[in-house]
């Protein structure tokens, strides 16, 4: 080496200007190069180049990123990437004391021996490698360089109690991310800084400490290799690390390298552990302080001077010692292990075969394992490169596009991208060599972009889980001790210096539920701070909102819109709730009143708007005696009332007091006295609220879904729950009190004594299966006995059979036959080409009828309102429902045509059919006495056809109305009201088909 080249070792702790020093000496001189131990320093030295000289004239290369302009000039390069053989005036290498480090410290070693510049080269580094140096290079001068600031050691303190402008430094990914979550709960939130980190995303981290929006930075030791950040304090939260092959304490040179971040320029800094770790020990702390360290006695080395005449050959090179004392052979290093590895390939080491094949996969051996994937996993994917280069020389587009393509997801957590992060790094440093891949320019595009998309949303995947942006704003705000400005918005939304930080519910302020601890209370007092003036302008809105507004819930909540204001309790009276309003302490008693005044106006005139026949008959003066105790019955049980509860005051009452209480729409049923204007839906819903609260529920019943004849019986319900709903449980399902009583009209017909079966009108009422009807009936208190026979045949289907069977022309006519009557416990078959039979359960009316009462006369055929209408079907609705049409005539054995004898001996079909009795005893209801109609109490009287006493009204000669009692004074003898045959009931879903098809009979 020419005596005139100067060689110069720049040492001293941090805080120097070391690296400053070297770029201005650098720029100095028409060419020259440096090398940086990390690839995040390289970019951060790059980039203050690139500031003053414009980036035509400055280079980046390091392994996974090579920016070299045409006309470059200055090299800025990572070290294991700086270019040999360049003759550049100038040549620095940063952080030289990494000459002992166990994994790299071979490739410093080799750049302090082997590396110089044309003019002069420059070795920056800590003061222990002034023996090393001087030992290792000839006529080398010594520059002291002395730290610009002090440095203390404070000791231990909690992380909750760091000052603001501090890293701590954790030694394992997990301890970063568990600092910085810490962090984010108590102080607003950290940036993290990582090695493994891409240049984009740490920078964007910096960026947050540095501009300010959070005040901590979370760190591993890469912040002690030379980055310059504005760090007053540095915590250790651990004193050992794993260093790749074990967990070793750090030494005290190593925590000084880190500590010595701490203080920037003329700033004084300190340093300290916190965490769970240990107190340093006082030797070391001083140590630290003074920049005291153990001189190095050996550095790391691995022979330069490789044969790559076969790969045998070319382990012996690398494998050789060192001959200095001061050098100590590297332990093997993955590049090596990855050799022997492939070396035992024999597909591999045929390929190997030449000097020029053994170069080229020692190249691709020296592929970092930025995965960090087992050995032999990173081997073989290596050996699939290195096949694919030596046949082709070239790695395939096509396998390297799908390579990428998997990799290229922004999706995921924070590990999921760290780890496609890593895998990119391998496929950006193969585009990074040279004649690897057919369109250099194309794939280093391709390979960055997506390290950009990936280190882009992982930044923002760290912000999101470790910076509290609100929180970092306010704690700022209040140390400046500036006023909190907070905004409202229509939809209730809180805002406090344009963070969100929750929403006013009604007039209840709901804090956001992340905040804890002191930021919790900041939060609400800044809110309620700005909500005070607004409290009042919605209390104003909610005073003269109209009542479509309000509404209540089912478990007696109080709604306006979709925000709970207040909720009901117990009041008085039946029918006058109390309201509890919810509103906040802070928005004052004014805000209360009005709010509790507009919602009792409401429920007030809800009740009276919905319960207004019930409310006049409470107010009636006119009703006196038992009249009006039985209206006070009726009020307290919301308009229904069992009539097993009141049997004995529904007896004592005279024709007066019922033709008073009938005014009001009071009806007497056989099992319920109701008003049926309060069984719609509304009503009912308000019904079961306010009766929940005069019971004293917790949990409050709700209403059945409206326009249903039955529903299931709910045998959690509270008693009573299933009257209050406008239903009466029987068996396993209960029927509706208005179906009930008119079910209950069919049923006075019948011989209950004697025994009957379901007609179809029953059916249709209740819209049951015959199986669900049979349970029904028992839940009434009948007894339901099952039998078998032989169905008969419909006569229409007979009809059919015959025409079949007779060879007539289509223009023949033919006579309409006269269907029979069928056998007792069947339904009459409608006609077989519209009325097939159906099951169908009947279409429920959504709202109540006005069914006749049951102690007047009822009308043959009951009518219903238009509300109640049955559905109607349409003819080609029942041919596509209806039954197919028995292939054998059970009684007369004939056969169908293309029907087999087979089927014709299968007997006759059956059918299921119950008969119904009243059985005593049943649920304290009394048993019906035949037909007598009085207070369905008792039967029917056997008259021939005339009605007997009917209590409270008769039915006179004729069948007249109010004409007094019978006026013949023979013999009481009673029977059964004849039925009409030709009854169609209007509530059966069939019922408009079934009148048109009778009226074309």
């Amino acid at each position: 080496m020419a005596m005139e080249q100067r060689t110069v070792a720049v040492l001293g702790p941090t805080n120097t200007g070391k690296t400053h020093y070297a770029i201005e000496r650098m720029l100095g001189y028409r060419s020259g190069i440096i090398g940086l131990p990390l690839r995040l320093l390289a970019r951060e030295v790059y980039d203050k180049i690139v500031a003053i000289r414009g980036p035509g004239v400055v280079a980046l290369v390091t392994g996974e990123e090579r920016i070299v302009p045409p006309r470059a000039q200055y090299w800025v390069c990572t070290v294991e990437a700086m270019p040999e053989g360049m003759g550049t005036d100038f040549v620095a290498i940063d952080e030289i004391q990494l000459c002992a480090d166990p994994e790299r410290g071979h490739v410093f070693t080799d750049r302090l021996l082997r590396m110089r510049g044309t003019h002069e080269t420059l070795f920056l580094g800590a003061d222990t490698m002034r023996g090393p140096i001087a030992a290792l290079v000839r006529g080398v001068e010594f520059m002291r360089r002395e730290r610009m600031s002090q440095l203390s050691y404070t000791g231990s303190k909690k992380i909750s109690r760091l000052k603001s402008r501090s890293a701590v430094v954790g030694f394992s990914i997990e301890n970063v991310y568990a600092i910085a979550e810490l962090l984010r709960r108590q102080k607003g939130g950290a940036a993290v800084v990582m090695g493994a980190l891409s240049p984009r995303t740490r920078n964007a981290q910096v960026d947050l400490y540095q501009n300010g929006d959070v005040d901590f930075l979370v760190a591993t030791d890469a912040i002690g290799m030379g980055l310059n950040l504005d760090v007053n304090h540095v915590a250790f939260s651990g004193l050992s690390k794993f260093d790749g092959r074990r967990m070793r304490p750090l030494a005290p040179n190593e925590l000084g390298q880190i500590a010595g971040r701490a203080g920037r320029g003329m700033r004084d800094g300190t340093f300290g552990v916190t965490g769970e770790a240990p107190p340093l020990d006082e030797g070391v702390a001083e140590a630290i302080c003074n920049h005291q360290f153990t001189p190095l006695k050996k550095l790391q080395w691995r022979n330069a001077a490789l044969e790559f005449g076969t790969i045998d050959r070319l382990i012996a090179a690398l494998e050789k010692p060192p001959e200095d004392p001061m050098l100590l052979k590297a332990r093997e290093a993955d590049d090596l292990r990855v050799l022997r590895t492939l070396a035992q390939d024999d597909m591999v080491f045929a390929r190997a075969s030449s000097p020029q094949s053994v170069r080229l996969l020692w190249d691709v051996c020296r592929i970092p394992d930025f995965r960090g994937i087992s050995h032999a996993e990173h081997a073989g994917l290596l050996g699939v490169i290195f096949g694919y280069l030596h046949e082709s020389g070239q790695v395939p587009d096509d396998w390297l596009a799908r390579q990428v393509r998997r990799i290229d997801r922004t999706d995921g957590d924070i590990d999921t991208l760290s780890k496609r992060l890593a895998y990119i790094r391998t496929w950006t440093y193969v585009a990074q060599r040279k004649r690897w891949v057919t369109d250099e320019s194309h794939w280093r595009g391709v390979t960055r972009a997506v390290e950009d998309r990936l280190s882009d949303a992982l930044h923002d995947r760290l912000t999101q889980r470790f910076v509290d942006r609100r929180t970092s704003v306010l704690l700022r705000r209040l140390k400046q001790k500036e006023a909190l400005l907070a905004e409202v918005n229509e939809n209730g939304e809180v805002t406090v210096e344009g963070e969100f930080v929750g929403r006013l519910e009604g007039f209840r302020f709901r804090q956001d539920k992340d905040a804890t601890g002191q930021e919790a209370k900041t939060l609400k007092a800044a809110s309620l701070q700005a909500l005070a003036p607004h409290f009042h302008l919605r209390a104003d809105r909610f005073y003269n909102a109209p009542d479509t507004e309000i509404d209540f819930t089912e478990q007696g909540g109080l709604m306006w819109g979709d925000q709970a204001v207040g909720k009901l309790v117990k009041g008085a009276d039946p029918l006058k709730p109390e309201v509890r309003a919810f509103v906040d302490d802070e928005a004052g008693p004014d805000v209360a009143q009005k709010v509790q005044r507009r919602l009792q106006h409401f429920i007030d005139r809800k009740v009276a708007t919905q319960f207004e026949p019930l409310v006049a008959l409470g107010r009636d003066e006119a009703l006196s005696g038992l009249a009006k105790g039985f209206a006070f019955q009726m009020v307290e049980s919301f308009g229904v009332l069992p009539r097993v509860r009141v049997a004995d005051d529904v007896k004592a009452l005279d024709q007066e007091a019922r033709g008073a209480l009938r005014k009001h729409g009071v009806r007497f049923g056989q099992f319920t006295i109701f008003m049926p204007l309060l069984l719609k839906p509304a009503p009912t819903r308000l019904r079961l609220v306010l009766w929940s609260l005069w019971q004293g529920l917790d949990v409050f019943p709700e209403a059945p879904p409206p326009g249903l004849v039955t529903v299931p019986s709910d045998q959690a319900a509270p008693e009573g729950a299933d009257t209050m709903s406008g239903y009466r449980k029987a068996g396993a399902r209960a029927i509706r009190i208005d179906m009930l009583e008119r079910l209950a009209d069919m049923l006075r017909a019948e011989d209950t004594r004697g025994g009957f079966e379901a007609k179809a009108d029953m059916l249709s009422i209740t819209g049951m299966t015959l199986e669900q009807f049979a349970d029904l009936m028992q839940g009434l208190g009948y007894r339901a006995e099952k039998g078998e026979r032989a169905k008969v045949k419909p006569a229409d289907a007979v009809v059919v059979e015959e025409a079949k069977d007779t060879a007539v022309s289509p223009d023949t006519p033919v006579m309409d036959v006269a269907q029979p009557e069928p056998a007792p416990g069947t339904e009459a078959a409608p006609q077989v080409e519209a009325e097939a039979e159906t099951e169908v359960e009947a279409v429920a009316p959504t709202e109540t009828p006005d069914i006749p009462e049951a102690d007047d006369a009822v009308p043959d055929v009951q009518a219903s309102d238009s509300s109640d209408a049955a559905a109607t079907v349409s003819p080609s609705e029942l041919e596509a429902n209806a039954d197919p049409i028995p292939p054998v005539d059970s009684a007369a054995g004939e056969l169908r045509p293309g029907e087999t004898p087979d089927k014709a001996d299968a007997g006759p079909e059956m059918e299921v059919f119950y008969t119904f009795t009243w059985g005593r005893g049943a649920r304290g209801d009394r048993k019906p006495r035949g037909g007598h109609r009085g207070d369905r109490d008792g039967g029917k009287p056997q008259g021939k056809g005339r009605r007997g006493d009917r209590g409270d009204k008769g039915r006179g000669p004729k069948g007249a109305k109010g004409k007094g009692p019978r006026q013949d004074k023979g013999a009481k003898t009673y029977q059964s009201r004849p039925e009409k045959k030709d009854r169609i009931d209007p509530d059966n879903p069939f019922a408009a088909a079934l009148m048109g098809l009778k009226d074309k009979g």
